[in-house]
């Protein structure tokens, strides 16, 4: 949600490169009901679909790499194996910018974490070896006090609240340890729109959303910073990309 809206609030700027890499095809995911994907195509129609989503955006990828690890098995991957892919791409590419999971994996879903932590490392591995880019490093996240809010309107509505001790559900991030915060209020309908788009995956929760819950969640992109650290009382940024000079080191 936080990278379809990014990358539709940028979509015009010709400094932008955009690559997106993905770990899995999905293949393993729920499959919505009414939908007519059979399970052994479910992977290649989430590809297909996930091209249909950014064509909603405005915007492809530059580069879209997809890696073919198993949907839900990147925990079980050799050691380092998916950290080596993606510090490959970092490594052609050296983006000054790379958005990640962070170690919640938002919803707690395990190839997020997975996902998350070997981009982290891979970054990390790159960020002081004196050549261009990686000059910032971030993790996306949902502020507590936006989940709560969140929650008083499902509870509100006769709906559960959101359980962050359950996979696969969000968990909110200490309001302070925000560091970034975006306004994409006009390009939600373009994100609701690419949501959509993945219409195997169209059911709950995305189908309980009210109109509110859309501009709540994806009005605004939360990042927290990972690397370089910030000061807690530093300015929260209103721009991943606030301050760098395109082509600079």
């Amino acid at each position: 949600m936080g990278a379809a809206g990014l990358v539709a609030r940028w979509r015009h700027d010709p400094d932008l490169r955009f690559v997106l890499v993905h770990a899995t095809d999905g293949e393993a995911g729920k499959i919505a009901p009414g939908t007519s994907v059979t399970r052994e195509r479910l992977g290649a129609n989430c590809r297909a679909e996930d091209d249909a989503g950014w064509e909603v955006v405005g915007r492809l990828p530059d580069r879209h790499e997809w890696f073919g690890f198993p949907d839900g098995g990147l925990a079980d991957l050799p050691d380092g194996l998916l950290e080596d892919r993606v510090a490959a791409v970092f490594a052609q590419e050296r983006p000054d910018v790379v958005l990640a999971f962070g170690p919640d994996g938002i919803t707690g879903h395990p190839d997020h974490v997975a996902a998350g932590h070997a981009a982290t490392r891979a970054f990390l591995r790159s960020a002081d070896d004196g050549g261009s880019g990686f000059r910032r490093l971030f993790h996306g996240a949902y502020p507590q006090s936006a989940l709560d809010q969140v929650n008083a309107r499902r509870v509100a509505a006769g709906l559960a609240a959101f359980d962050p001790t359950k996979v696969y559900q969000p968990r909110g991030v200490p309001d302070e340890r925000i560091t970034c915060s975006v306004d994409l209020r006009a390009v939600v309908p373009a994100v609701r729109a690419a949501f959509h788009a993945h219409r195997s995956q169209w059911a709950d929760p995305w189908t309980e959303l009210s109109e509110r819950d859309w501009e709540s969640a994806a009005g605004v992109a939360h990042l927290v910073q990972a690397w370089p650290p910030r000061e807690v009382d530093e300015p929260r940024l209103s721009d991943p990309f606030e301050g760098l000079q395109p082509g600079t080191t």
